[in-house]
């Protein structure tokens, strides 16, 4: 409630019941938040009669922004059609109740507003102002180009705060349970702050403000503002393993933190990220700004550099990477987002999921940003069709093509796999915690004649490998890989001829991290043999935790690439394998009943796996509705199989079904996990 003096005395801008009209309410309950195409109302209170015409008429003005101030006056018809801001007003005794209806293409962001009173000629007698109110983008608005028609798509991908991100490989699918936290307190006043620092916002203020009722433009400039690239944007990337200048991307759990560190730093990008951060952190932006948005993970993901369709690797015979410059690169997994929007920017199509990916590879208009691509542009192989349609499809559907360099400069194509690139490309479902896989979103079935045709439309010649003659077969397979143990990796070569044959068989492992950066081999193995006719031999490379622990990265991946050489250099095989170790899991437990504001205890426990000690270890903690981001030391070194256990005590702000994550990181583990469903009540 605002007292004034003169004719109105006091606005009631009835937060609590717009913000839970516009779905809202979650975010605040003090402040008005209102989403376009959706009316709102408030209540001045009058000193005496409401004033009424024709001795007085009532007009209401908007002002739009804070560097750049738009003036929005509203008209007190409908007259001026669909695209006109417009009130109704109701009288009581000493009461007037305006009823405020916005455009479906209003401008998004911070409005104040004055109420204006006028004489019968015009003139102004007395200016109210009455307070401030966020517009959104309405996902539920049938005019909003943001329109989606699922209620149950609605909650989850506008008003779920908990997800869930996918890691590890095609084959070996790892979830990361993830905080959006899109409701959180000051998440909506940071998102438009993102916007304001914007290169564009800066450069030019007008321009920018007048493109904030276009979802394809806001969301373009999210893409670019999450990464710190080219501007003051939020997060930093780093993939060397280096982060003693700040936080290591695998201890992130959610968003908030990060949005908070940054608009609290002025705007400094915040130390470190990876794919999932920043896909993690642009979904958490956008669903909070109305657009419904998911997370999506694709695996065995290309990254084209040259934007010729196909990945090229090149190797030596002793199996080390000898191509020049920029290579093309294979990425265990790769996450981006798709956000839900018309595309009236483009032939008719071409609406609904649209890639955005805030990962900061390569230039978009002179930009590190992504999209926003239609899904069904890329499963038709319509790389023309903006933004980065070229990029988008290479990386789910480009050819990999593995090279042979020999000493005397000769270099030989010894694989060319059309099946390996876009695999199990992957959502969290709607219907709970399970995944969705959305492969058939993005192209056609592998191998099939449909699947090549749209490679070729898109303007690649298809890749054949002559394989005529071959009697050599080469396959890897390995235990169960648990990291802090030793497992074997078997290789077999297969002799599918009827003379007996000489080979050279080359076997290397390699930590890598999961967008393919080698940070050290861990051992390899060379064998001089000979594969009797219609026979297998077997060679076993046992991987010991002494060798690899040291130089495994963060995402505990270990690459064993295999190279067989026959004497007569008609056989070449190459084949690589993506291991990732199995990883320990934290026990999350909360005690008693959780209910709003009234403090709850959880305990954390945790086992040390590996066969050494573990130093500097801490805890994080956060969850959506439940605490901000906190940090537990654990309790000294961590022996071998050593158990330990620490405490949390936090306050729920707001009910229902909540998430705690947590993290555990340490000097020689990161990157443990734990989380625990928590089910709060009202008082």
């Amino acid at each position: 409630m605002t007292d004034h003096s003169g004719v109105f005395s006091g606005v009631d801008l009835q937060c609590w019941m717009n913000n839970r009209a516009h779905r809202t309410e979650e975010m605040d309950r003090e402040r008005l938040l209102v989403r376009r195409g959706q009316p709102f109302s408030l209540v001045l209170q009058c000193s005496g009669a409401p004033p009424q015409p024709p001795r007085h008429r009532i007009a209401l003005v908007l002002h739009l922004g804070k560097r750049c101030k738009v003036v929005v006056k509203v008209s007190d018809s409908q007259a001026g059609g669909r695209s006109q801001w417009w009130f109704s007003q109701q009288r009581a005794q000493s009461e007037l109740l305006l009823t405020v209806h916005s455009p479906a293409d209003a401008h998004v962001g911070l409005y104040s507003m004055t109420v204006v009173l006028l004489s019968p000629d015009g003139q102004l007698q007395e200016k109210t102002p009455v307070g401030q109110f966020y517009l959104l983008f309405n996902p539920w608005c049938k005019s909003d180009p943001v329109y989606l028609p699922d209620e149950e798509q609605l909650r989850e991908y506008i008003l779920n705060e908990n997800g869930v991100l996918y890691q590890g490989s095609w084959d070996h699918i790892r979830t990361l349970p993830w905080n959006f936290g899109q409701f959180e307190k000051g998440v909506v006043d940071i998102c438009f702050e993102i916007l304001d620092n914007s290169p564009a916002a800066l450069k030019n203020p007008e321009t920018d403000q007048a493109n904030r009722n276009d979802p394809v433009y806001v969301s373009r400039t999210m893409t670019a503002m999450v990464n710190s690239n080219d501007d003051r944007g939020v997060v930093s990337g780093r993939w060397d393993g280096e982060y003693s200048d700040g936080v290591s991307p695998t201890r992130w759990t959610g968003s908030v933190p990060i949005l908070h560190r940054w608009s609290e730093g002025g705007a400094q990008s915040v130390r470190y990220g990876q794919c999932w951060v920043f896909s993690g952190v642009v979904c958490t932006v956008l669903r909070c700004l109305g657009i419904p948005t998911r997370c999506i993970t694709n695996y065995s993901s290309a990254h084209d550099t040259d934007a010729n369709l196909a990945i090229d690797c090149w190797f030596n015979e002793d199996l080390e990477n000898v191509s020049t410059g920029r290579r093309d690169t294979v990425w265990n997994y790769h996450c981006w987002v798709e956000s839900w929007m018309d595309r009236e920017d483009l032939p008719k199509g071409y609406d609904g999921w649209q890639v955005l990916d805030p990962t900061p590879q390569e230039r978009s208009d002179g930009v590190y940003c992504c999209g926003p691509c239609p899904v069904r542009a890329i499963k038709e192989g319509e790389v023309g069709m903006k933004y980065d349609a070229t990029f988008v499809f290479s990386e789910v559907n480009a050819d990999l093509t593995n090279w042979i360099v020999h000493p005397d400069g000769q270099h030989s194509r010894v694989s060319v796999n059309q099946k390996t690139i876009g695999r199990n490309i992957s959502t969290k479902s709607i219907y709970g915690e399970q995944r969705e896989d959305i492969t058939d979103h993005y192209k056609y079935p592998e191998g099939s004649q449909k699947e090549r045709e749209v490679y070729q439309k898109a303007g690649r010649r298809v890749a054949q490998l002559n394989g005529a003659g071959q009697q050599l077969e080469l396959s890897i397979r390995h235990a169960q890989a648990v990291y802090g143990t030793d497992f074997d990796v078997i290789v077999e070569v297969q002799n599918t001829g009827d003379k007996d044959t000489p080979a050279r068989l080359t076997i290397s492992s390699n930590a890598v991290t999961y967008n393919s950066l080698h940070l050290g081999e861990c051992q390899r193995k060379s064998a001089s043999l000979t594969v009797p006719a219609q026979k297998a031999l077997k060679e076993v490379l046992r991987l010991r935790y002494d060798h690899y622990g040291s130089c495994v990265s963060e995402h505990h991946l270990i690459r064993v690439t295999a190279l067989l050489l026959a004497d007569n250099h008609h056989d070449i095989i190459l084949q690589e394998v993506n291991i990732p170790l199995s990883m320990p899991q934290l026990v999350v437990k909360v005690l008693g009943d959780a209910i709003v504001f009234r403090k709850v205890t959880a305990h954390i426990t945790f086992t040390n796996p590996l066969p050494v000690s573990l130093r500097r270890g801490v805890f994080t903690v956060e969850g959506a509705g439940l605490t901000r981001a906190k940090e537990i030391l654990a309790p000294g070194d961590i022996s071998p199989g050593q158990e330990v256990m620490v405490k949390i005590t936090f306050r729920p702000t707001r009910p229902g079904p909540r998430k705690l994550l947590v993290d555990f990181d340490a000097d020689r583990l990161r990157d443990v996990k734990g989380v625990a469903t928590v089910i709060v009540r009202k008082k």
